[in-house]
């Protein structure tokens, strides 16, 4: 009698677990000394189903990080809206015809990073427009605030295969983190 033997072999060693959902990493930058205006992805694959990248990051002045897909910086193929939020109040906005994505609202001299989370849905589709999704914000020691940012890239159904982030200065320490989430 050996139940115990009986329930190992019905488990189906080794176990085999699906990926789906799973985040694999695909490249990280770190910003060096002086900063950099450009932070640049390139040559992404296109063996995922979602594309989501985790900032760090602090700018030289209060403003928003830009964005580009496959080196298209035409403003009118990009849409955006903002709903913002500092613990008092909510404000939403949007902006339109503009490639925002990322918004620190905070001079550096308070030696505040903003942190946020960019999913780029359906990256890979050569049937859909690609929308993108940020959650951010920043704590300021008592202010700060929490953006939802979404993002169309529009009349445009061809694969992301590169992503460029751009400002005026975005400054030494600030990391961007880039992953692939299979579906």
């Amino acid at each position: 009698m050996s139940p115990i033997l009986g329930i190992w072999a019905s488990q189906n060693y080794p176990r085999v677990v699906p990926d789906n959902g799973a985040m694999f990493p695909i490249g990280m930058v770190q910003v060096g000394s002086g900063g950099t205006s450009t932070v640049t992805f390139s040559s992404i694959p296109a063996t995922y189903k979602h594309l989501q990248l985790r900032v760090l990051f602090q700018l030289s002045s209060a403003n928003w990080i830009n964005v580009a897909f496959n080196s298209d910086t035409t403003n009118t193929n990009y849409y955006a809206h903002d709903l913002r939020g500092d613990g008092s109040s909510a404000t939403s906005s949007a902006p339109g015809n503009q490639r925002l994505l990322l918004l620190q609202n905070v001079a550096t001299a308070s030696n505040t990073f903003g942190s946020g989370v960019v999913d780029i849905l359906d990256y890979a589709s050569t049937t859909k427009n690609k929308t993108v999704r940020t959650l951010q914000g920043y704590d300021a020691n008592g202010s700060g605030n929490l953006d939802f940012n979404s993002l169309l890239w529009m009349n445009n159904t061809t694969a992301i295969n590169s992503i460029t982030f751009t400002a005026s200065t975005i400054q030494q320490y600030s990391q961007f983190a880039l992953y692939g989430i299979k579906g």
